[in-house]
């Protein structure tokens, strides 16, 4: 009987190249388990190259430039969410993230599945070459465990719907070995299940790593075993796991101090608070293809991404937090408050998802108001967000608004800042992916960190009912932070804990990769009403067809597996 296979592990076979590691013992193409018994680095020469494949440029049906697994991911996991505003259109396929307008022959959407399963070959071939008795193999075995975890996780959050929303939807393929299999999607459930079971296998096998954070360890696999926990809401068993990768550690000691966290992401290869990372060498910078060059522009890149209107008020409730470093408005040097309005896209400009109408602003002693492109004067109204009339020490959480022209339209008041031509946008560039060894576009982008986790600990808490133990997680952050703490007598406007530890996972972890999985799983709206040319509303990810990308035309259309709905 013939079977269908994956396609994109199987017909594509082994045809991707390691240019960063050194694979010169075995020939890419003809790796196999009696070659690999054959030398005793050879397990090693593998791991090796599932590090490099994820930041490598790969061809994908011809295309190679910028085709970067790391980069890919990092846009697809993030530019979907409220996080961000993208300050134009642009013919990246990025957009299509942003827009909520994929398609299954997209490059970023194929590549990121093909190098995926790619590596989860790679990490098959050498779990079932070495023995796990001989306590020589255990740290690479752990790894391979490690990194087949990993990618399982990246493909199930990206190809399928969250855990939360029930363990019998379509999953992704599950590949354990390296064997030709019938090619079918696995329920959602049990595709988390494995995953789970591999990352504790990885911790189990593992110890400390083979060198920076580009290589994982036992606190790794720890690390993003309780973030798999959190997705599936097994509470218990993610504060279980956070208690043992801390090891009686104040949470505190697991953090980079404040006072050099403003060059964390820099030196995040080095730096005890990352877990692991994809781990760049000067070699390997991207230039304008880099990670960072949508976030930022300084001699080269694009600087094209931006925060969003309701990320920069949530930041702009503490102007003293450490982690505004990484935002960077770019200052025009004309003195003078500005006021713009984001409009909803109309019928006259069905082109721009919403435009900006931009003005001077009208100072009444702090009354603000400002005068319409139809004549009128508009107040500006300042809306509590986390509690009527609730302040703390730095003022209320508000956002400004005002009723313009018959529509509810945000409003930002800045100073001095650079307007992006066009959709009239401020310049405000973002640099967690930016300055390693001094370079603009070069950066270790991290990939579990103990900031994370310790959130991922506080969520779980909050959710069992524990408020006291996650206000304690929650405030190692704000102390590092710099910023004012909680207590249970004072939430500082928010109605509940474990909405305090949204907020907080959304400054800790912005552009990270994390806030759209938190919305979607949590079933959260995702309100993008604010400037920038994505679309101008609401996502709610319990009805928004497009909230997973389509499985790739490559595979679907060989092996036959179920396409999502909508696509």
């Amino acid at each position: 009987m013939k079977t269908k296979a994956l396609y994109l592990t199987v017909a594509l076979g082994m045809m991707l190249g390691f240019s960063s590691c050194n694979l010169d013992t075995f020939p890419s193409d003809e790796l196999n388990s009696d070659l690999l018994l054959q030398d005793a680095k050879g397990a090693e020469y593998i791991m090796d190259g599932c590090y490099a494949v994820l930041k490598d440029e790969v061809d994908f049906l011809g295309y190679a430039s910028g085709n970067c697994y790391v980069r890919h991911y990092f846009q697809l996991s993030e530019f979907p969410g409220d996080n961000i505003c993208l300050s134009a259109h642009t013919t990246d396929p990025l957009y299509e993230a942003t827009a909520y307008m994929m398609t299954d022959g997209l490059k970023n959407v194929g590549t990121l599945w093909m190098v995926a399963y790619k590596v989860i070959y790679m990490t098959n071939t050498v779990i079932e070459t070495l023995d796990d008795s001989k306590p020589e193999n255990k740290q690479l075995l752990g790894e391979a465990y490690f990194m087949r975890g990993l990618m399982h996780l990246h493909l199930a959050t990206l190809y399928a719907l969250p855990y939360s929303f029930g363990r019998d939807n379509l999953g992704v393929p599950l590949r354990t070995s390296t064997a030709s299999e019938v090619t079918v999607r696995n329920p959602v459930g049990d595709v988390y299940d494995q995953i789970a079971a591999d990352l504790r296998k990885a911790a189990d096998l593992m110890g400390k790593s083979r060198g920076n954070a580009g290589y994982p360890c036992k606190e790794a696999a720890l690390g993003v075993l309780s973030r798999v926990y959190l997705y599936m809401e097994k509470y218990d068993d993610c504060i279980a796991t956070v208690e043992e990768a801390l090891n009686g550690a104040a949470p505190a000691s697991k953090l980079e101090p404040t006072a050099t966290f403003p060059q964390y992401f820099a030196n995040a290869k080095t730096s005890k608070e990352t877990l692991f990372c994809i781990a760049h060498e000067t070699s390997d910078t991207r230039g304008q293809s880099s990670t960072g060059s949508m976030y930022l522009k300084d001699g080269m890149g694009w600087g094209e991404i931006y925060p969003s209107d309701p990320l920069m008020y949530l930041y702009e409730r503490h102007p003293e937090d450490v982690r505004m470093s990484f935002i960077l408005p770019q200052f025009s040097g004309k003195p003078g408050k500005k006021v713009y309005v984001t409009i909803p896209a109309s019928d006259s400009d069905p082109e721009a998802p919403h435009i900006k109408y931009v003005t001077n602003l009208i100072d009444n002693a702090g009354d603000y108001s400002f005068k319409g492109a139809d004549g009128n004067t508009y107040a500006i109204e300042k809306r509590m967000v986390n509690g009527e009339g609730v302040a703390d020490a730095a003022g209320p959480y508000f956002e400004y608004h005002a009723n313009y022209m018959g529509e509810d339209c945000m409003v930002r008041i800045n100073n001095d800042v650079t307007l992006r031509t066009g959709y009239t946008i401020p310049m405000i560039f973002i640099s967690k992916f930016s300055y390693q060894d001094g370079d603009p576009m070069l950066s270790s982008p991290v990939m579990c960190r103990w900031g994370e986790v310790l959130l991922n600990a506080a969520e779980a808490y909050a959710r069992n009912g524990n408020d006291a133990k996650a206000l304690e997680y929650v405030n190692a952050i704000r102390t590092r932070a710099g910023i004012p703490t909680y207590t249970a007598g004072d939430l500082q406007g928010y109605a509940t804990v474990t909405n305090v530890v949204m907020d907080e996972r959304r400054l800790e972890l912005a552009w990270e990769g994390h806030r759209f999985f938190d919305m979607c799983r949590n079933k959260l709206p995702m309100d993008r009403r604010y400037a920038g040319a994505q679309p101008y509303k609401i996502v709610d990810p319990t009805t928004e067809q497009h909230i997973i990308y389509p499985i790739p035309n490559n595979e679907w259309t060989v092996s036959g597996i179920q396409q999502n709905p909508g696509y």
